[in-house]
């Protein structure tokens, strides 16, 4: 004992030890959160099974030069089971104009239950100047979350 606080100093090198383990243990946990890449499906993956609480993506071939664009048709998935979660585009390399590339739709699976996803690629699919009448390919998926 050192007489100060009646706690010896073995015994405070080893709370020390303990506390900054710890603290790395979550360090690196949420590293792995933040940097862990979701589940890739493709569109021939029409039935998916997710957990709760993990994210995935549906990966596309999109050309996004052409005016065409993926959306999430109506009626949309129950949020209370599955919610976007974004999206991103890789331009196929090397990257040439017109070339197209890979649209990654993000989502997000929030509570188990089932869910129908259908996407549509159509002429400006999500704005005020689509064109229902261009394109039209639907990709549909049944979407199931466990526990």
């Amino acid at each position: 004992m050192d007489g100060t606080d009646g706690i010896s100093t073995p015994s405070r090198k080893i709370g020390i030890a303990v506390a900054v383990a710890a603290l790395l243990a979550a360090v690196y946990s949420l590293i792995s959160l933040l940097t862990a890449r979701p589940e890739v499906y493709g569109a021939q993956d029409t039935v998916i099974s997710v957990s709760s609480g993990e994210r995935f993506s549906i990966e596309l071939d999109d050309n996004p030069g052409t005016g065409f664009r993926w959306s999430i048709e109506s009626p949309a998935p129950d949020p209370r089971v599955l919610k976007p979660a974004g999206s991103h585009y890789e331009a196929r390399e090397p990257v040439v104009a017109g070339s197209g590339g890979t649209r990654y739709l993000e989502f997000q699976a929030v509570r188990a239950g089932r869910a129908e996803l259908t996407l549509r690629h159509c002429f400006q699919c999500g704005t005020d100047r689509a064109d229902p009448g261009r394109g039209g390919e639907r990709l549909a998926f049944s979407v199931t979350v466990t526990d």
